[in-house]
């Protein structure tokens, strides 16, 4: 700002700066022609010129922009990119103008209709530290910065005016090409039209409008951040941050995205002050928002999707990894390696991550291809954490708990956008996870009418929706992992049905139901307390895989590859041993109905023999072959047999001896009334007395013992010297 007291006339030019001093011009075409020789002379190697060739490739390709590194810049003329990051609003366009001349060289001779050059847009990229949202002061406006952090919503995209052309509206004079600054600022008017004609009256004031056929204009795109929650501090709201993007950064990522955005921290005015209010006070207040040059999308880590693109060393890893024997049980025991056990489960897990084969028929419908697996069980049996996993290792998953979500937060809502006042759809969990896996924790807890909710996403894998004006049907293409308690809170073997609260309706629609009982077990209670030790004690230490494992970010890149890559169908061999493997199942399943007068709450039906088809292939799709053989319709049965069949006998079976007749349950009362009438508190009986006692009742001996073993289990007997004797505690 020197030079502020000398005697001179001080002036500003509406349209654009047609005469600037000369000394800034000649300083500006000194850069350009710098930038120009980094763009043409940059390279790596002996004859590698990086930035030359992708530019003509990427022009070729109709493709108008170009990626540079600002280290790079740095490391061929480190006060250029000094500058570049100090000053980016003026040198950027500069940039953009010598890749421009650059790309008009190497692209000649140009086809025929194709002699006018495009412009071109420079991405920026580096090798920095990102800061913080909550570091950018105002010292760093209008500066390049560099922060992480993830995107919540994007609008659609919209066209911006780069040049405009005015009229006037009393002497239809044209100003053609006015400049409009990048960003979000806007354009003021001129107040005055400058023509004079003779014998005309001068023109009004403010009488220019915009003409918008002759306008030039590029998409822009408005991103909303909020800050990485791992740089939140404790018991403080992530802050947001307002980004805009353009032409080719449009579209480019989605939200729900973790990012890494380059940009120019910029200011736009605050929104319109009330009418007539003359407020002096915030005439100099501008909110900032972050004009981008760059985006990466970060890929490592939970909640970020894995790239679509794999090197070639990946692939021949993945090839590797399939063509070995074992690669399912390499699978099965990388899910979840801190949980002990369970491997019935984490097999069946892998099932559902790699997915079956989604078909198309020629009439139009769709069978799904997706897995989906229930676990009910006791507390503690680690079913939460193994979901937690699941959604750390999908390429896009979603956790969601049954009492916090409802019907609309899982499928769809509609709301009013607070901006145009329409009505507009939000897609809820299980259309975000469209393509992943949704786990749904706490099941049982969850609804009944918001349970229904899910019927129509699990099976034909759309959501439908007819609300305020908007019909429409949403894709879902989701796998479902869900954990319940019984209804009990522990499972309890001689109610059997009773600790199944689902209805068979949304039974039938999971492929695998697994009961998972924690059952009392020295030998597996030490293993299992030693291997919870060994967790606890080496938790800081970040132990490499142990052998046989894959590690996290493999196995999900992985996932994501067989996913991609391969939809195998079952042979003719394996269909015809499927098909009468499960007449022999209905058949079973009816026989046991008839011997026990009821209707099993796990109802076998052509879903169940579809889930083992989806299996086989998920099987096939893991090993990368084409067809679904004999020995993966095997493996397919088993599982099945240990969950599925399995939590259907013992719904309805009490473990081995059925007690489930009303006869038997009505006798074991009657037992236990008898005895609590005949045994006072706090008084010893011995057992051999109790046993001949009833015995000359003639009530069977096996049904005193479980009487008394159910007595002990709820603390209300003890035994006493040697196990002879009988002590009522309660």
């Amino acid at each position: 700002m020197a030079g502020f007291d000398e005697q001179n006339i001080f002036f500003s030019d509406n349209f654009g700066s047609e005469d600037q001093p000369e000394e800034g011009r000649i300083d500006r075409l000194a850069i350009q022609r710098r930038f120009k020789e980094f763009l043409r002379k940059f390279h790596e190697g002996s004859f590698n010129y990086k930035y030359r060739d992708e530019l003509k490739r990427h022009y070729n390709l109709g493709q108008y922009y170009l990626e540079v590194n600002i280290d790079d810049l740095s490391s061929f003329d480190e006060e250029l990119a000094d500058k570049l990051c100090k000053q980016p609003a003026e040198h950027v366009p500069l940039f953009e103008q010598a890749a421009k001349e650059v790309a008009d060289e190497v692209t000649r001779p140009r086809p025929k209709g194709e002699e006018d050059m495009q412009d071109i847009q420079m991405l920026l990229l580096s090798g920095a530290h990102p800061s913080n949202v909550r570091d950018l002061k105002s010292d760093q406006m209008s500066r390049l910065v560099k922060i992480p952090g993830i995107v919540i919503a994007a609008s659609a995209v919209r066209a911006k005016a780069t040049t405009i052309t005015i009229q006037c509206r009393s002497c239809r004079s044209f100003v053609n090409n006015l400049p409009v600054k990048p960003g979000l600022e806007g354009y003021t008017l001129p107040r005055k039209c400058n023509t004079d004609q003779a014998g005309r009256p001068k023109c009004p004031i403010d009488p220019f409008f915009i003409v918008p056929d002759k306008c030039t204009c590029v998409d822009f795109q408005i991103l909303k951040l909020q800050e990485s929650p791992e740089a939140v501090p404790n018991g403080e709201m992530p802050r947001h941050m307002q980004l805009y993007c353009d032409r080719y950064l449009c579209d480019k990522i989605v939200p729900g995205n973790r990012v890494t955005v380059m940009g120019i921290y910029s200011i736009k005015k605050f929104g319109k002050s009330a009418k007539g209010s003359r407020d002096r006070v915030a005439v100099g207040i501008r909110s900032p928002y972050l004009r981008i040059v760059g985006i990466q999308v970060d890929t490592e880590g939970a909640g970020r999707t894995a790239g679509t693109s794999f090197t070639p060393q990946e692939e021949e890893e993945f090839r590797r990894l399939s063509a070995s024997p074992d690669v399912y049980e390499t699978m099965a025991k990388s899910i979840a390696p801190s949980i002990y056990g369970s491997m019935d489960i984490k097999k069946s897990i892998a099932c559902l991550l790699a997915g079956g084969s989604r078909k198309r028929l020629p009439d139009g419908l769709t069978r799904r291809g997706d897995i989906n697996v229930l676990l009910l069980g006791d507390p503690g049996t680690a079913k939460s954490q193994l979901l937690k996993f699941v959604e750390k290792v999908s390429p896009i998953g979603v956790y969601t708990s049954g009492k916090g979500s409802s019907a609309a937060g899982l499928t769809a809502s509609v709301m009013r956008d607070p901006v145009s006042r329409n009505f507009i759809m939000e897609g809820g969990a299980m259309v975000l996870a469209d393509g992943g896996v949704v786990c749904i924790d706490e099941f049982d807890k969850m609804r009944e009418d918001d349970r229904v909710a899910i019927h129509e996403a699990m099976e034909q894998q759309t959501i439908s929706i007819a609300k305020a004006g908007i019909t429409t049907t949403l894709n879902s293409r989701t796998s479902v992992l869900a954990a319940a308690n019984s209804v009990f809170g522990r499972w309890d073997d001689t109610k059997g049905d009773e600790n199944i609260d689902f209805m068979p309706t949304i039974l039938s629609r999971f492929d695998m139901i697994y009961v998972v009982k924690d059952e009392h077990d020295v030998a597996r209670d030490t293993r299992l307390a030693k291997h919870v030790m060994n967790v606890h004690m080496n938790a800081l230490q970040t132990t490499a895989p142990s052998e046989g494992e894959l590690e996290l970010n493999f196995l999900k890149k992985y996932i994501a590859y067989i996913r991609g890559k391969c939809g195998p169908r079952i042979s003719e061999a394996a269909a015809d041993k499927l098909k009468n493997r499960y007449v022999l199942m209905r058949s079973g399943a009816r026989d046991h109905e008839r011997e026990t007068d009821k209707k099993t709450s796990i109802p076998i039906t052509v879903r169940q023999l579809e889930a083992i088809i989806r299996i086989s292939e998920s099987l096939a799709k893991m090993q990368l072959v084409p067809f679904a053989t004999e020995a993966h319709v095997d493996e397919a049965l088993r599982l099945f047999q240990v969950s599925t069949l399995d939590a259907a006998r013992t719904g309805s079976l009490a473990g081995a001896e059925g007690f489930t007749t009303e006869e038997d349950k009505e006798e074991l009362n009657r037992i236990e009334k008898q005895l609590k009438r005949r045994f006072a508190i706090g008084s010893q009986v011995s057992e051999h007395c109790i046993l001949q006692d009833f015995l000359r009742q003639k009530y069977p001996e096996r049904s005193v013992y479980k009487v008394l073993s159910l007595m002990m289990r709820r603390g209300e007997i003890q035994y006493r010297m040697q196990r002879k004797m009988l002590y009522r505690i309660k």
